[in-house]
């Protein structure tokens, strides 16, 4: 939710030659065939690809009870940096969790393989809300893992209570240099690429190259203000004192401010400019080792104890329709309050094809 351009391009290349070698030409709109699995079958490990701080290891060490199995995981902190690795084959994963803009592009490039409904009996559980998908219409490659926000987390000891709502609090040098070295963006192209977008009054799916060039400008010039761009530690970078604004995830962020002695002293919200709504899905590399094993697991996450325990331990919300009830109360509160998920101003990242590259080069060149 971690680039030289020039190996960038190399790499996707690469993964895109390497599918259509392994895929051949059976499936235009995604990667070999349908698993023959039964409900529950196991067929080896499970290997995870995941976000950090995303599934408790406890949840999949009762997994691995349940079933006998070895769930082992590793992460990566942007989509950027997981598709080449996955796309390139002999991953060893059998199980990735991409968001949505991004399972367009694994869905068109053959790398992920079409799922076997019949073995997945609990997606009759996932919310109407959920369904129907831009992404994946039919679902037939990609079951929604969990959903949240992007915007700023604020330390309040630091900023007061009465602050600005704005992503001017890292792009507006009038509001932001108060708290110089102080801050952070998150180490993603399209997310921060997006959040400037967004401040200037655009759409985050821009694919004007002037509005993204000033984007870009936007950033670098943010780019001295900045304690670093980070994913994986946003959050705990804020509740440190090392930084005390952080554009980051609403999970992980509320989460973090759990664990601290003081919670109310943090504020997450959506900038009134408008941000993010995304949703991560879980889907099957198309060369997965273990299909019936990743099947197997999403079924069992699907059910309500278990849809309920992952949203209580990262406190992001669940697209899973019977886990409503199980929700913690706190978590809950959460969700409503004002500004954490405020739908008006909510936007979608949406693949945007071939010019998906302009972003990550944007990125790159805002960077330094």
């Amino acid at each position: 939710m971690k680039e030289k351009r020039l190996f960038w391009l190399l790499g996707v290349l690469l993964a895109f030659a390497l599918v259509a070698a392994a895929c051949g030409s059976d499936d235009d709109d995604g990667g070999g065939t349908v698993a023959d699995c039964e409900v529950n079958e196991i067929d080896g490990n499970l290997n995870i690809f995941n976000w950090a701080e995303y599934i408790d290891e406890e949840q999949l060490d009762a997994f691995e009870d349940e079933f006998g199995v070895s769930a082992n995981m590793d992460v990566y902190d942007s989509n950027e940096a997981m598709q080449p690795i996955v796309a390139a084959g002999n991953s060893g994963f059998d199980l990735i969790v991409p968001s949505d803009y991004m399972v367009a592009i694994l869905i068109a490039g053959g790398t992920v393989q079409p799922l076997n409904k019949a073995a997945i009996p609990n997606l009759a559980d996932i919310s109407s809300d959920f369904r129907n998908l831009i992404y994946d219409p039919e679902g037939d490659y990609s079951v929604p893992y969990q959903w949240g926000t992007t915007g700023i987390a604020v330390d309040t000891a630091a900023l007061g209570t009465d602050f600005p709502r704005t992503w001017g609090l890292i792009f507006d040098p009038a509001i932001a240099d108060e708290h110089s070295g102080s801050i952070s963006l998150l180490n993603d192209p399209r997310e921060t690429i997006g959040a400037a977008l967004k401040y200037l009054g655009y759409s985050l799916n821009s694919t004007d190259k002037d509005e993204l060039q000033e984007a870009s400008d936007l950033v670098a010039s943010a780019r001295g203000r900045l304690a670093a761009f980070n994913t994986d530690s946003a959050d705990e970078f804020l509740t440190t004192g090392e930084t005390v604004i952080a554009h980051g995830y609403s999970g992980d962020m509320f989460t973090q401010f759990l664990e601290t002695d003081d919670p109310s002293r943090y504020v997450y919200f959506v900038p009134d400019e408008g941000g993010t709504r995304w949703i991560d899905n879980m889907a099957i590399p198309f060369d997965a080792g273990s299909p019936c094993t990743a099947h197997t697991f999403i079924n069992w996450l699907l059910t309500a104890e278990q849809g309920a325990a992952l949203s209580n331990w990262n406190y992001y919300s669940t697209p899973n329709a019977a886990a409503f009830g199980g929700l913690d109360e706190d978590l809950q509160d959460f969700l409503s309050t004002p500004g954490v998920a405020p739908v008006e101003i909510l936007e979608e990242i949406v693949d945007t094809g071939d010019y998906e590259v302009n972003f990550s080069d944007a990125f790159i060149e805002a960077k330094g």
